[in-house]
Protein backbone atom coordinates (compact mmCIF):
# COMPACT_ATOMS: atom_id res chain seq x y z
CA UNK A 1 0.00 0.00 0.00
CA UNK A 2 1.21 3.47 -0.76
CA UNK A 3 1.76 5.74 2.18
CA UNK A 4 0.01 9.07 2.44
CA UNK A 5 1.69 12.29 1.51
CA UNK A 6 1.94 14.16 4.81
CA UNK A 7 2.77 17.44 3.01
CA UNK A 8 -0.93 17.68 2.09
CA UNK A 9 -2.47 19.39 5.12
CA UNK A 10 -5.51 20.82 3.37
CA UNK A 11 -7.51 20.71 0.16
CA UNK A 12 -8.99 23.54 -1.93
CA UNK A 13 -12.65 23.17 -2.95
CA UNK A 14 -13.28 24.95 -6.25
CA UNK A 15 -17.04 24.83 -5.75
CA UNK A 16 -19.38 25.93 -8.53
CA UNK A 17 -17.98 29.22 -9.78
CA UNK A 18 -15.37 31.90 -9.14
CA UNK A 19 -17.64 34.76 -10.17
CA UNK A 20 -18.39 36.90 -7.05
CA UNK A 21 -21.93 37.79 -8.14
CA UNK A 22 -22.84 34.17 -8.85
CA UNK A 23 -21.33 33.15 -5.52
CA UNK A 24 -23.67 35.55 -3.69
CA UNK A 25 -26.64 34.25 -5.66
CA UNK A 26 -25.65 30.66 -4.85
CA UNK A 27 -25.20 31.60 -1.18
CA UNK A 28 -28.76 32.97 -1.03
CA UNK A 29 -30.09 29.92 -2.87
CA UNK A 30 -28.32 27.34 -0.71
CA UNK A 31 -29.14 29.25 2.48
CA UNK A 32 -32.82 29.18 1.54
CA UNK A 33 -32.72 25.47 0.70
CA UNK A 34 -30.88 24.61 3.92
CA UNK A 35 -33.29 26.69 6.02
CA UNK A 36 -36.27 24.87 4.53
CA UNK A 37 -34.47 21.54 5.02
CA UNK A 38 -33.82 22.19 8.71
CA UNK A 39 -37.30 23.54 9.45
CA UNK A 40 -39.07 20.83 7.44
CA UNK A 41 -37.20 17.84 8.85
CA UNK A 42 -37.12 19.10 12.46
CA UNK A 43 -40.86 19.90 12.31
CA UNK A 44 -41.60 16.43 10.95
CA UNK A 45 -39.56 14.81 13.73
CA UNK A 46 -41.34 16.90 16.39
CA UNK A 47 -44.78 16.05 15.00
CA UNK A 48 -44.03 12.32 14.93
CA UNK A 49 -42.66 12.36 18.49
CA UNK A 50 -45.49 14.45 19.96
CA UNK A 51 -48.62 13.11 18.24
CA UNK A 52 -49.77 9.62 19.38
CA UNK A 53 -51.59 9.10 16.06
CA UNK A 54 -48.20 9.09 14.34
CA UNK A 55 -46.71 6.43 16.61
CA UNK A 56 -46.89 3.74 13.93
CA UNK A 57 -44.15 1.78 12.10
CA UNK A 58 -44.53 3.87 8.93
CA UNK A 59 -44.03 7.16 10.77
CA UNK A 60 -41.23 5.67 12.85
CA UNK A 61 -39.31 5.14 9.61
CA UNK A 62 -40.29 8.56 8.23
CA UNK A 63 -39.07 10.20 11.44
CA UNK A 64 -35.74 8.44 11.15
CA UNK A 65 -35.52 9.44 7.49
CA UNK A 66 -36.11 13.07 8.51
CA UNK A 67 -33.28 12.82 11.08
CA UNK A 68 -31.01 11.25 8.49
CA UNK A 69 -31.78 13.94 5.90
CA UNK A 70 -31.15 16.73 8.43
CA UNK A 71 -27.76 15.20 9.30
CA UNK A 72 -26.96 14.42 5.67
CA UNK A 73 -27.61 17.96 4.45
CA UNK A 74 -25.56 19.39 7.33
CA UNK A 75 -22.49 17.50 6.11
CA UNK A 76 -22.41 19.59 2.92
CA UNK A 77 -24.37 22.82 3.08
CA UNK A 78 -22.55 24.75 5.85
CA UNK A 79 -19.25 24.29 3.98
CA UNK A 80 -20.88 25.30 0.68
CA UNK A 81 -22.18 28.50 2.31
CA UNK A 82 -18.75 29.27 3.73
CA UNK A 83 -16.96 28.85 0.41
CA UNK A 84 -19.56 31.05 -1.33
CA UNK A 85 -18.89 34.12 0.83
CA UNK A 86 -15.27 33.56 1.85
CA UNK A 87 -12.09 33.89 -0.13
CA UNK A 88 -10.73 30.92 1.81
CA UNK A 89 -11.87 27.83 -0.11
CA UNK A 90 -9.76 25.40 1.91
CA UNK A 91 -10.83 22.41 3.95
CA UNK A 92 -8.41 20.75 6.34
CA UNK A 93 -7.15 17.23 5.71
CA UNK A 94 -9.03 15.99 8.80
CA UNK A 95 -12.14 17.92 7.73
CA UNK A 96 -12.00 16.32 4.30
CA UNK A 97 -11.64 12.87 5.86
CA UNK A 98 -14.65 13.49 8.12
CA UNK A 99 -16.79 14.88 5.30
CA UNK A 100 -15.89 11.97 3.01
CA UNK A 101 -16.66 9.40 5.73
CA UNK A 102 -20.03 10.84 6.78
CA UNK A 103 -20.97 11.58 3.17
CA UNK A 104 -20.64 7.91 2.23
CA UNK A 105 -22.03 6.54 5.48
CA UNK A 106 -25.16 8.66 5.45
CA UNK A 107 -25.79 8.18 1.72
CA UNK A 108 -25.59 4.40 2.02
CA UNK A 109 -27.60 4.40 5.26
CA UNK A 110 -30.39 6.19 3.40
CA UNK A 111 -30.27 3.50 0.70
CA UNK A 112 -30.76 0.79 3.33
CA UNK A 113 -33.40 2.79 5.21
CA UNK A 114 -35.43 3.22 2.02
CA UNK A 115 -35.19 -0.57 1.59
CA UNK A 116 -36.50 -1.07 5.14
CA UNK A 117 -39.37 1.32 4.38
CA UNK A 118 -40.17 -0.68 1.24
CA UNK A 119 -40.44 -3.83 3.39
CA UNK A 120 -42.73 -1.94 5.77
CA UNK A 121 -45.02 -0.97 2.88
CA UNK A 122 -44.98 -4.58 1.64
CA UNK A 123 -46.16 -5.83 5.03
CA UNK A 124 -48.83 -3.10 5.28
CA UNK A 125 -50.32 -3.89 1.85
CA UNK A 126 -49.69 -7.62 1.45
CA UNK A 127 -50.36 -8.73 5.03
CA UNK A 128 -52.49 -6.03 6.69
CA UNK A 129 -53.92 -8.35 9.37
CA UNK A 130 -50.43 -9.28 10.59
CA UNK A 131 -48.93 -5.84 10.08
CA UNK A 132 -49.12 -4.49 13.64
CA UNK A 133 -47.92 -7.76 15.10
CA UNK A 134 -45.07 -8.28 12.63
CA UNK A 135 -43.77 -4.71 12.47
CA UNK A 136 -43.09 -4.44 16.19
CA UNK A 137 -41.07 -1.60 17.68
CA UNK A 138 -38.18 -4.02 18.21
CA UNK A 139 -38.13 -5.03 14.54
CA UNK A 140 -38.43 -1.39 13.39
CA UNK A 141 -35.58 -0.33 15.67
CA UNK A 142 -33.49 -3.26 14.44
CA UNK A 143 -34.08 -2.32 10.79
CA UNK A 144 -33.07 1.30 11.44
CA UNK A 145 -29.96 0.24 13.37
CA UNK A 146 -29.08 -2.24 10.63
CA UNK A 147 -29.45 0.54 8.04
CA UNK A 148 -26.88 2.66 9.84
CA UNK A 149 -24.58 -0.30 10.41
CA UNK A 150 -24.76 -1.37 6.77
CA UNK A 151 -24.28 2.21 5.62
CA UNK A 152 -21.19 2.94 7.71
CA UNK A 153 -19.29 -0.36 7.48
CA UNK A 154 -17.90 0.08 3.99
CA UNK A 155 -17.11 3.82 4.31
CA UNK A 156 -14.75 2.89 7.17
CA UNK A 157 -12.82 0.76 4.69
CA UNK A 158 -13.12 3.20 1.79
CA UNK A 159 -12.03 6.22 3.83
CA UNK A 160 -8.96 4.43 5.15
CA UNK A 161 -8.01 3.30 1.63
CA UNK A 162 -8.48 6.69 -0.02
CA UNK A 163 -6.63 8.78 2.54
CA UNK A 164 -3.72 6.36 2.75
CA UNK A 165 -2.93 7.06 -0.90
CA UNK A 166 -0.28 9.54 -2.00
CA UNK A 167 -1.77 12.91 -2.98
CA UNK A 168 1.23 14.19 -4.90
CA UNK A 169 -0.35 15.86 -7.92
CA UNK A 170 -2.27 18.73 -6.39
CA UNK A 171 -4.59 19.60 -3.51
CA UNK A 172 -7.31 21.30 -5.60
CA UNK A 173 -10.63 19.41 -5.66
CA UNK A 174 -12.85 20.35 -8.60
CA UNK A 175 -16.07 19.90 -6.63
CA UNK A 176 -18.01 21.41 -3.73
CA UNK A 177 -17.20 18.57 -1.31
CA UNK A 178 -14.66 15.80 -0.78
CA UNK A 179 -16.01 13.16 -3.13
CA UNK A 180 -14.45 9.93 -4.37
CA UNK A 181 -13.72 10.69 -8.02
CA UNK A 182 -12.23 14.19 -7.60
CA UNK A 183 -9.96 12.82 -4.86
CA UNK A 184 -8.77 9.95 -7.04
CA UNK A 185 -7.70 12.50 -9.67
CA UNK A 186 -5.20 13.89 -7.17
CA UNK A 187 -3.59 10.51 -6.53
CA UNK A 188 -0.32 9.58 -8.21
CA UNK A 189 0.88 6.08 -9.01
CA UNK A 190 -1.27 3.06 -9.80
CA UNK A 191 -4.88 3.40 -8.74
CA UNK A 192 -6.78 0.99 -11.00
CA UNK A 193 -6.86 -1.66 -8.29
CA UNK A 194 -8.30 0.81 -5.80
CA UNK A 195 -10.91 1.97 -8.28
CA UNK A 196 -12.13 -1.60 -8.87
CA UNK A 197 -12.46 -2.20 -5.14
CA UNK A 198 -14.19 1.11 -4.59
CA UNK A 199 -16.60 0.61 -7.48
CA UNK A 200 -17.51 -2.78 -6.03
CA UNK A 201 -18.14 -1.31 -2.58
CA UNK A 202 -20.19 1.54 -4.02
CA UNK A 203 -22.25 -0.82 -6.14
CA UNK A 204 -22.84 -3.22 -3.24
CA UNK A 205 -24.20 -0.41 -1.05
CA UNK A 206 -26.48 0.95 -3.76
CA UNK A 207 -27.48 -2.09 -5.81
CA UNK A 208 -28.15 -4.44 -2.86
CA UNK A 209 -30.77 -2.15 -1.24
CA UNK A 210 -32.19 -1.37 -4.68
CA UNK A 211 -32.81 -5.08 -5.30
CA UNK A 212 -34.56 -5.37 -1.93
CA UNK A 213 -36.78 -2.41 -2.84
CA UNK A 214 -37.51 -3.90 -6.26
CA UNK A 215 -38.44 -7.26 -4.73
CA UNK A 216 -40.76 -5.56 -2.22
CA UNK A 217 -42.55 -3.66 -4.98
CA UNK A 218 -42.93 -6.76 -7.10
CA UNK A 219 -44.89 -8.35 -4.25
CA UNK A 220 -46.76 -5.09 -3.60
CA UNK A 221 -47.84 -4.79 -7.25
CA UNK A 222 -48.89 -8.45 -7.30
CA UNK A 223 -51.01 -7.84 -4.19
CA UNK A 224 -52.60 -4.70 -5.65
CA UNK A 225 -53.59 -6.54 -8.83
CA UNK A 226 -55.39 -9.14 -6.70
CA UNK A 227 -57.61 -6.42 -5.22
CA UNK A 228 -60.89 -6.46 -7.13
CA UNK A 229 -62.21 -2.93 -6.62
CA UNK A 230 -60.58 0.06 -8.31
CA UNK A 231 -61.01 2.12 -5.15
CA UNK A 232 -59.23 -0.56 -3.14
CA UNK A 233 -56.33 -0.60 -5.60
CA UNK A 234 -55.98 3.18 -5.50
CA UNK A 235 -56.07 3.20 -1.70
CA UNK A 236 -53.39 0.49 -1.52
CA UNK A 237 -51.19 2.29 -4.04
CA UNK A 238 -51.56 5.63 -2.25
CA UNK A 239 -50.00 4.16 0.90
CA UNK A 240 -46.70 3.62 -0.91
CA UNK A 241 -46.79 6.41 -3.51
CA UNK A 242 -44.74 8.85 -1.38
CA UNK A 243 -42.07 6.23 -0.77
CA UNK A 244 -41.98 5.35 -4.46
CA UNK A 245 -41.45 9.01 -5.41
CA UNK A 246 -38.69 9.32 -2.81
CA UNK A 247 -36.92 6.19 -4.03
CA UNK A 248 -37.13 7.25 -7.69
CA UNK A 249 -35.66 10.71 -7.07
CA UNK A 250 -32.89 9.54 -4.75
CA UNK A 251 -31.77 6.47 -6.65
CA UNK A 252 -32.14 8.19 -10.02
CA UNK A 253 -29.70 10.94 -9.06
CA UNK A 254 -27.22 8.78 -7.16
CA UNK A 255 -27.07 6.07 -9.85
CA UNK A 256 -26.52 8.69 -12.54
CA UNK A 257 -23.72 10.30 -10.53
CA UNK A 258 -21.73 7.14 -9.94
CA UNK A 259 -22.40 5.02 -13.00
CA UNK A 260 -22.50 7.30 -16.04
CA UNK A 261 -19.37 7.80 -18.19
CA UNK A 262 -17.23 10.64 -16.87
CA UNK A 263 -15.30 13.32 -18.73
CA UNK A 264 -13.91 16.73 -17.92
CA UNK A 265 -16.69 18.32 -19.94
CA UNK A 266 -19.38 16.73 -17.77
CA UNK A 267 -17.95 17.98 -14.44
CA UNK A 268 -20.38 20.89 -14.09
CA UNK A 269 -23.29 18.59 -14.89
CA UNK A 270 -22.04 16.12 -12.30
CA UNK A 271 -21.95 18.88 -9.70
CA UNK A 272 -25.57 19.80 -10.41
CA UNK A 273 -26.73 16.19 -10.10
CA UNK A 274 -24.67 15.73 -6.93
CA UNK A 275 -26.28 18.86 -5.51
CA UNK A 276 -29.69 17.30 -6.02
CA UNK A 277 -29.17 14.21 -3.85
CA UNK A 278 -26.91 15.91 -1.29
CA UNK A 279 -28.71 19.23 -0.76
CA UNK A 280 -32.06 19.39 -2.57
CA UNK A 281 -33.38 15.89 -1.86
CA UNK A 282 -33.22 16.26 1.97
CA UNK A 283 -35.41 19.36 1.55
CA UNK A 284 -37.97 17.54 -0.62
CA UNK A 285 -38.53 14.51 1.61
CA UNK A 286 -40.60 16.31 4.29
CA UNK A 287 -42.79 17.71 1.53
CA UNK A 288 -43.17 14.33 -0.17
CA UNK A 289 -44.27 12.62 3.05
CA UNK A 290 -46.48 15.39 4.44
CA UNK A 291 -48.18 17.46 1.71
CA UNK A 292 -50.66 14.70 0.82
CA UNK A 293 -50.72 13.16 4.30
CA UNK A 294 -53.87 13.88 6.28
CA UNK A 295 -52.45 12.64 9.60
CA UNK A 296 -49.39 14.90 9.38
CA UNK A 297 -51.50 17.92 8.44
CA UNK A 298 -53.81 17.34 11.41
CA UNK A 299 -50.84 16.90 13.73
CA UNK A 300 -49.39 20.19 12.46
CA UNK A 301 -52.68 22.02 13.02
CA UNK A 302 -52.82 20.61 16.56
CA UNK A 303 -49.24 21.76 17.25
CA UNK A 304 -49.92 25.29 15.96
CA UNK A 305 -53.06 25.80 18.07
Amino acid sequence: METSNHTVTEFILLGFTTDPTMQLILFALFFGVYSVTVVGNVTLMVLICNDPRLHTPMYFFIGNLAFLDFWYSSVYTPKILTTCISEDKSISFAGCVAQFFFSGGLAYSECYLLAAMAYDRYMAISKPLLYSQTMSIKLCAFLVAASYFGGFVNPCFITKRIFSLNFCKDNVIDDFFCDLFPLLKLVCGKKDGYQIILYYLLASNVIAPALLILASYVFIIATIFRIRSTQGRLKAFSTCSSHLVSVTLYYGSILYTYFHPRSSNSMNGDKIVSTFYTVVFPMLNPMIYSLRNKDVKEALKKLLK
